[in-house]
């Protein structure tokens, strides 16, 4: 049995990890509600023992550390956390430790939604914006004004008059949920990886190096809040949120200030519906003392304001069994178990399935075939199964075993080389062909307008398409009896397939699937080679000759280009009269920085888990380009393990071998990302 203070220091330790994944990395694995549980449980273990408070206990400071990718910056004024709350009664607790500190003092209480987002702070001098800042660890953040100037809801200058001198904004960067929606609908579309839920989305949008990326995703902005402030010639937090509204600041339209508390609680309990005619995430309401100069009076502890605190809706989760688990197999073999189970109501949708991810989260989780589970929308949006009920196991639950072979086609399957996906080996396999030419036909590829995936699951049912080259080989009659065509449906298709034979060598390539070649790949080769005859000729060296084209992708092209099923795909496109040379200006080569040694040169680097900002190939790419060897498994050889979010037993070994372990942003740096 652990003493208190054996279980003091192990629960710092926990939020200290927890910490660091959520400001730090962007990448939570556990809710509010038991992060706020584990904080609750070591207050009350450190007002038993007030001697065994230190000063780095995390109930003494704010939590957090900013990302080492980015310049840091010190916050003029701390950006503090908020209390939490999940019940009216804390919340009427909350009202009259204000009202005892005040005592006779009138005052009102601002209420906000609170946006379920990322904490910036936003500067302005003279009335245009100077920088932008991430909360980080509340006395320190990271400065992203060149990508927060890409937001179109940030002013880059107030406009009106008056505005102070300096004015600090403080307030949530967010992505709107019908962007968000449409962002994961197209990236599921191309076969790409989707966020989680859009606060994830933000922040790992915004720590993106490459700014048009940010400018391209549709990010928000929002105020509720302040911190330097020179001259605004106001005594209350609302009439500032009013005077920012008028500089062009955006603020919400749904704050109320309120006279009690009364008052209050009502409006958080007709918020619990209300805030689900907003376009933004949202986890609760926030309650603030209106009256600045009572602020001042009532303080802050070291983590906490005493004049606000943050009333937080529990998830919304339901409880059901789990009847089934199936396998979806993806374009480039990958086998993902998706869970089944009876239908339940969850944020005003019917939802009976959601993706188990991979076998690893099958194993963290035990869920079985039989289980009691409960589910809910991370963001709302994307149902997860969160926890197995283990009392209500029955005696007969099955264990969810990997496949040996491919559901679709019957063909062998392997793990990938991190040890986290399981494939499918066989290159003609069905179920990978209809995700491929999703792939091919998507918006970034050939962009074939109306080759749904309806329609695609139709002609590969039929044996009317087996290979990329047999669109280009369909007819009127092979698709006017098909579900939901028709004639016009039909001729339409026919044109769009026709007009995508004139989109050029870069976004064939782009859509053949060819391991390791993606967008940027694709323009790297097509700005060294004329067209793809002559890609085709290149040696192995003479791929990775190209700059950024490292070992493994040139491996990967080469081996294309020289087997016998690259070589089919290749010539049928060009029977089908597909243009296999650029189109406009070829792509420049990327030169190198400086002609000196590469960042990563002689190392060798394994990678587990899954990365916010890279895809797999992404990071394989990375290390190769930069001079490194990508290996699938921990040596005493391996110079460091890049570590991502659920990784596997690769950690382990690589702490008992003492080889180095670190996270996705010291990866980034070492990159020179």
């Amino acid at each position: 049995m652990p003493t208190d203070a054996e279980r003091i220091r192990r629960l710092r330790d926990k939020i200290a990890h927890h910490d660091r994944l959520y400001y730090v990395e962007a990448r939570p694995v556990i809710s509010d509600r038991e992060y706020d549980k584990l904080m609750h449980q070591l207050k009350s273990l450190e007002q038993k023992h007030p001697e065994l408070v230190t000063p780095d206990s995390p109930t003494q400071r704010v939590a957090g550390e900013p990302i080492a990718a980015f310049r840091t910056l010190t916050h003029s004024t701390p950006m503090l956390s908020i209390d939490n709350t999940y019940n009216s009664d804390e919340v009427r607790e909350f009202d009259k430790r204000v009202r005892t500190a005040l005592g006779d003092a009138k005052f009102h209480y601002l209420v906000d939604p609170k946006i379920d987002g990322v904490a910036v702070s936003l500067r302005y001098e003279s009335g245009a914006l100077a920088i932008a800042t991430t909360r980080g660890d509340g006395r320190r953040g990271d400065d992203i004004t060149t990508n927060v100037r890409t937001i179109r809801s940030v002013p880059l200058r107030l406009t009106g008059e008056g505005f102070a001198d300096v004015l600090e904004v403080r307030g949530e960067i967010y992505w709107p949920q019908k962007s968000f929606t449409e962002f994961n609908r197209r990236c599921a579309a191309e076969g790409l990886e989707t966020f989680a839920n859009p606060r994830n989305g933000a922040a790992g949008t915004l720590k993106r190096l490459d700014p048009n990326i940010v400018a391209e995703r549709g990010l928000a902005f929002m105020a509720h809040g302040f911190g330097e402030v020179s001259g605004a010639g106001v005594a209350r937090s609302s009439e500032l949120m009013d005077k920012l509204a008028n500089w062009g600041v955006p603020v919400s339209h749904r704050r109320k200030v309120l006279g009690d508390i009364d008052a209050v609680l009502e409006l958080i309990a007709d918020w619990m519906t209300a805030r689900a005619e907003v376009d933004y995430a949202t986890d609760g309401m926030v309650v603030k003392v209106d009256e600045l100069p009572l602020r001042e009076r009532l303080g802050a502890t070291s983590r906490y304001p005493r004049w606000c605190i943050a009333y937080k809706y529990e998830a919304e989760r339901a409880e059901t069994v789990l009847r089934e688990v199936s396998f979806q197999v993806g374009r480039l073999g990958t086998i993902t178990p998706v869970a089944h189970f009876d239908a339940v109501q969850l944020s005003g949708t019917r939802v009976s399935n959601a993706s188990l991810h991979n076998f690893d989260q099958v194993e963290r989780l035990d869920v079985r075939v039989g289980d009691t589970i409960l589910v809910e929308k991370a963001g709302e949006i994307i149902p997860q199964v969160v926890q197995v009920i283990f009392e209500k196991r029955p005696p007969r639950s099955t264990q969810i075993v990997p496949p040996a072979s491919c559901p679709d086609c019957g063909g062998k399957t392997i793990r990938d080389e991190g040890g986290v996906y399981l494939r499918c080996e066989n290159p003609e396999c069905p179920g990978q062909l209809r995700e491929r030419l999703r792939f091919f036909a998507a918006r970034g590829q050939m962009d074939i307008e109306n080759l749904g995936p309806a329609v695609i699951d139709q002609l590969v049912d039929r044996g009317l398409v087996k290979h990329f080259a047999d669109l280009y080989l369909l007819k009127m009659e092979d698709l006017v009896d098909l579900e939901r065509m028709g004639k016009k449906s039909s001729e339409n298709l026919l044109a769009a397939i026709e007009s995508s034979k004139q989109r050029g060598l870069v976004r064939v390539l782009a859509g053949l699937g060819v391991r390791c070649v993606g967008g940027r790949v694709a323009e790297l080769l097509t700005a060294h080679f004329d067209d793809i005859d002559a890609l085709a000729a290149a040696s192995a060296d003479e791929l990775t000759a190209i700059n950024e084209i490292g070992p493994v992708i040139a491996q990967s092209v080469y081996e294309f280009f020289h087997g016998k099923a690259g070589r089919e795909i290749i010539q049928r496109l060009k029977d089908a009269g597909v243009r296999m040379t650029a189109v406009g200006p070829r792509p420049r080569p990327h030169p190198h920085a400086a002609g000196g040694a590469l960042p990563l040169q002689g190392k060798s680097v394994v990678v587990t888990g899954t990365l916010e900002a890279l895809s797999r190939q992404d990071a394989v790419s990375a290390i190769t380009s930069a001079g490194g060897r990508a290996v699938s498994s921990v040596s005493k050889n391996t110079d460091f393990v890049v570590v991502g979010e659920s990784p596997g037993s690769k950690v382990d070994k690589a702490r008992t071998l003492g080889v180095e372990v670190i996270d996705e942003a010291e990866f980034l740096r070492r990159l020179g990302r």
